[in-house]
Order: structure tokens, then C-alpha cells, then sequence
């Protein structure tokens, strides 16, 4: 398994997603795997696949923000360090071409360096990726390396199914597999609301993408009357108003404990390339509400006043913020939600089960 982000630890908020599915992984008998990615806690039935050499240069470059990060910020150097990276990936994929049955390669870029190796290949594909396929030249590129071997595309979201089938359903099977949500998550029990002050609560890395429009929507109600909380890391130069709580960076195991129990709900106003965030299932999933923009992602998510508010404009956010600080609806909103958290998504070993049929598969050994 490759991946170019990984969490360092318990408390480091980065690509949490993949440490909770290698931890799935892991209790399959059926499988050994091998673990390319940033240095950090793994089971001890993972194996690590990094040189020394390696593990340097992939904490380097995650304490410069990870690959996304650097080519956004650093220009001709950032595509410097992609096309290194590039380079390092083949390296791994050749070191592994004899004993190694499948790849399974997160990220969709991280795929273009298994040319003219034909291992089996199942390619994570997250929100991320499309940014990636409007660039000139990389669907054509994409689709010679991946009609070279048996290959399964997995979004890990049904939305991205379309546009995935258009451009390479001929030449490998597009299955979508959700990624899965923790049990603890499902489990936790929130706080009675508050009628004097409320906590909003938005998760997310701090870019004018990611953000959207928060900043100037929100302060007719969170300068003076209720409370915006804000946790993630700053990656762009933004200038946070000051009736904004922004405490950095979190973890899933801080926001279980100390803020989700007690908020009134999630928000997002994201105008980023989603696909189906991971903080967005917890928060469902924990029967927090969601007020989210209107994009795809969101949309494949939330069902509007039942599992959630989708919100276009300045004056459907100010009626969403009403609408859910009433206790009545709050409440039917969080258990609707984490009632579909559980049927459509599930836990991450049922993730698990469903990537070890995608691996049987491509192994021949499909039941």
C-alpha cells in the first residue's frame, strides 16, 4: 500500500483515513501488507516498505505540508519535489514487482509511476484527484498506465462513478468503496443543548478554498451571539476575524471528548475538491448536525432538513444556524444522520471487507 500522507502519531490530524484502514487491513488474515508512507504508528503485523533514505525525505516533506501543499505553494520547486517523488515511487514499485500480488496505490497520482510494471493495481480515488484530471494531459497519461494491468478504480465516494467511467471504464473497473468511520464515533452521546451560548464547530485546513465564503457570512452571528470554533492548521496567509476561536490543529480523539458532545453542529462551506470528507462522516455518524455548501460531496452526503442543511447563499446559512438551534430539530437531524452514516458507510472493517473482495478479485478469486 502506498500513501504520501500519514499520521506521525495519535495526535497528528493528517490523512487519518489511512492509518484507521491500514488498522482494518491488518486484521485480515488473508493479507500481508507492506506499508509505503510517511513515517508513523502501524500495527505491528505491517510491514514497513520505507528505506531509511526514504523515511527522511517523506517526513521532510510532511513537515512542509505534504506533496498537495508543496506544489501549491512552491511553484517550479514544488514540481521539482513531485517529480522526486515520482521517481521514489518507481523505485518502491520495482523493489516490490516479484513479491508483491497487488499494489494499492492512494491518490491517483501516486499510479503514474507504475508504468510498464503490470502488477494489479487497486487505485484509491479521492476529491483530490479531479483537480488532478483537468490538467492538460493527465487523463491520456493516466489511462496508458492503467490499461497495462488489471486495475479497479476505487472513489471512495458513488458521486465520482460518472466522470471515472467516462474516462477509463474501458479500461478498468470503476467500484466505489466508502472508506469507513470508527465505532466510537457512533457511540458518543452529546451534551443537551445550550439556550444561552452555542459552539459551532468547523474542521478544516485553513485555504480560501476550504474555507468558502465562512468569514463573511458568519459574523452577523458569531461576532455577538453564538460561538465559531475552528480547528485546523493554517496553510494559506488568511487573516481570521477576531470573533473567530481558532485553535490550530486537532485530533478525532479531542474533538470526541471535548467539542462534539457539547456543539450545536458542523459546518463546512468548503469550495474545495471534496470528495467525501472524513470529519463530515464522524460528525453524522456522532449525531452531530451538518450545515454544509452546496457542492457535489455534500450533496451526495446530506439530504437537506433531514440529514443535514445545504446551504447556497448568505440568507439559506443565516436560516440553516435558526433551523438547527431548535433542540427538536437537532436532534430528528443527528439521529437521521447517523442513521445513514451506519447503513451507506459502516465501520472501517466492513471498508476492509470490501477492498479485501476488490484484492480476490483482481487475484482471480473473486467468491
Amino acid at each position: 500500500m502506498i500513501s504520501t500522507s500519514y499520521p506521525r502519531d495519535a495526535e497528528d490530524w493528517r490523512a487519518r483515513f489511512v492509518s484507521d484502514l491500514v488498522c482494518a487491513m491488518a486484521k485480515k488474515d488473508q493479507v500481508q501488507l507492506y506499508l509505503w508512507a510517511p513515517p508513523g504508528d502501524m500495527p505491528s503485523a505491517v510491514r514497513n516498505s520505507l528505506t531509511n533514505d526514504e523515511s527522511i525525505w517523506l517526513a521532510n516533506l510532511t513537515d512542509r505540508g505534504g506533496i498537495a501543499h508543496v506544489l501549491r505553494t512552491e511553484g517550479i520547486r514544488g514540481l521539482f519535489i513531485a517529480v522526486k517523488l515520482l521517481f521514489k515511487l518507481r523505485k518502491v514499485y520495482l523493489r516490490h514487482k516479484n513479491d508483491a500480488d497487488i499494489i494499492h496505490v492512494n491518490w491517483m497520482q501516486n499510479a503514474l509511476a507504475l508504468w510498464r510494471i503490470p502488477k494489479p493495481a487497486v487505485i484509491s480515488v479521492l476529491g483530490s484527484d479531479y483537480g488532478l484530471l483537468r490538467l492538460p494531459g493527465m487523463i491520456p497519461l493516466l489511462r496508458k498506465v492503467i490499461r497495462q494491468r488489471r486495475c479497479i478504480l476505487a472513489p471512495n465516494a458513488d458521486w465520482m462513478v460518472e466522470k471515472l467511467k467516462k474516462h477509463f471504464g474501458d479500461i478498468a473497473e470503476i467500484r466505489c468503496i466508502p472508506f469507513g468511520i470508527k465505532d466510537m464515533w457512533f457511540d458518543m452521546q452529546r451534551n443537551q443543548l445550550s439556550q444561552e451560548i452555542r459552539k459551532w464547530i468547523v474542521v478544516s485546513r485553513v485555504t480560501k478554498k476550504k474555507i468558502g465564503p465562512l468569514f463573511s457570512w458568519g459574523e452577523i452571528n458569531f461576532r455577538d451571539k453564538d460561538e465559531l470554533h475552528l480547528f485546523g492548521p493554517m496553510q494559506e496567509q488568511m487573516t481570521i476575524p477576531d470573533w473567530v476561536h481558532h485553535h490550530g490543529p486537532t485530533n478525532p480523539a479531542e474533538l470526541h471528548d471535548k467539542w462534539f458532545p457539547d456543539a450545536t453542529g458542523l459546518i463546512t462551506l468548503s469550495e474545495h475538491d471534496e470528495g467525501r470528507p472524513q470529519v463530515m462522516l464522524e460528525a453524522m455518524a456522532a449525531k452531530l448536525p451538518i450545515i454544509a455548501s452546496d457542492i457535489a460531496a455534500h450533496r451526495n452526503m446530506i439530504e437537506h432538513r433531514q440529514t443535514g442543511w445545504i446551504t447556497k447563499t448568505r440568507e439559506d446559512f443565516q436560516d440553516g444556524l435558526g433551523w438547527l438551534t431548535d433542540s427538536n430539530n437537532n436532534k430528528s437531524v443527528g439521529l437521521a444522520a447517523s442513521e445513514w452514516a451506519r447503513k451507506y458507510v459502516g465501520t472501517w472493517d466492513g471498508c476492509a471487507e470490501r477492498y479485501l473482495a476488490a484484492y480476490e478479485k483482481l487475484i482471480g478469486i473473486e467468491k
